[in-house]
């Protein structure tokens, strides 16, 4: 559903742990589930998450499941159950929930499996967005290609290690610092999902998704129109006053406050004061236009008018 707009997501996650298992057995390192929450939380909110596995053979994953609210299915060992129990289990769930829950409109799909692919063709059919996470070796095309989206883990765990944030002046205090980093991460988060509109309100309510503890009045600020306010002040980022609205609006932040003003986000600041400069003088001149049109109209017509008299005057002289 590409209508959905990224922000308003409910979305449903299921882990197939036991594939990830496979995809990481000769990987340094241990999965970590975190990192794709994050990356999803950027995208709507999370309703339900479950995992699916024998979680006896993975008991050094359950603590971590846990601290993330992730609902642990106990699948046991396939000798008792079958190769492919895990997968019906987690088919049923998802099923399940997009007939009986109308508001979750996104599910996720943490696997590289390709019998997972008839599963993401009816969710589709029913209208649902499907996004797929897995492992770049793990991960078959056939799924991968029959997503709406498709996120490798290798690139989550890549950003998360290179991530250095933005360049913060030294002299600012750690309570203003660590309120602008919470900024800066929602406003990347915005932009990741291609949003060119950043108003006060929808980055707040992506800062406070992304971290529920989140209160301005915490790092000193009355308001969050002022954190807005401190952080323009500081040379970090640019804003403007939408004119209806009365708010605050993010232009330009972080590497964007680099380029040339004439820019996508630049010119959608200068652009607005010059249509609304051109339209107000554009309202004088399509008058003085339409007057000169109707003027010039009306001579013609006179004048079409009076030949056609004058025609007919003479054919009555002649007969």
């Amino acid at each position: 559903m590409s209508s959905i707009s990224a922000h308003s997501r409910s979305i449903a996650v299921f882990v197939d742990f036991e594939n990830l298992a496979l995809g990481f057995k000769e990987r340094q390192g241990r999965f970590d589930i975190k990192i794709v929450l994050k990356r999803l939380l950027e995208k709507g909110k999370i309703v339900v998450k479950k995992a699916y596995a024998d979680w006896n053979r993975f008991s050094s994953y359950t603590a971590l499941m846990h601290e993330s609210a992730i609902e642990l299915i106990e699948i046991p060992k396939r000798s008792q159950t079958g190769k492919n129990s895990a997968d019906i289990r987690l088919c049923v769930d998802a099923m399940d929930l997009a007939y009986s829950k109308d508001h979750i409109d996104t599910f996720v799909v943490v696997s590289g499996d390709s019998d997972f692919s008839p599963l993401v063709s009816k969710l589709k059919e029913l209208g649902k967005h499907v996004i797929g996470v897995g492992m770049t070796e793990s991960t078959s095309a056939l799924l991968r290609d029959n997503c709406d989206e498709f996120i490798y883990y290798e690139d989550l765990l890549q950003k998360s290690e290179s991530q250095g944030g933005f360049s913060i002046s030294s002299a600012i205090t750690d309570d203003k610092r660590k309120a602008f980093s919470l900024l800066f991460e929602a406003l990347g988060a915005l932009r990741r999902e291609d949003k060119e509109f950043l108003g006060a309100a929808l980055v707040k309510h992506t800062i406070c998704r992304m971290h529920p503890g989140f209160d301005e009045s915490r790092f000193g600020y009355r308001s969050f129109s002022a954190l807005l306010q401190d952080a323009a002040k500081e040379g970090l980022l640019e804003l403007s006053l939408h004119q209806k609205a009365g708010t605050w609006i993010v232009d330009r932040f972080g590497d964007e406050m680099n380029t040339v003003a004439s820019g996508v986000n630049g010119r959608s600041k200068l652009s607005t004061g010059a249509m609304k400069t051109r339209s107000d003088s554009d309202v004088l001149t399509e008058s003085a236009e339409t007057e000169q049109k109707s003027s010039t109209t009306g001579r013609a017509t006179g004048s079409r008018g009076g030949a056609r008299r004058r025609r007919s005057k003479k054919a009555s002289s002649e007969g």
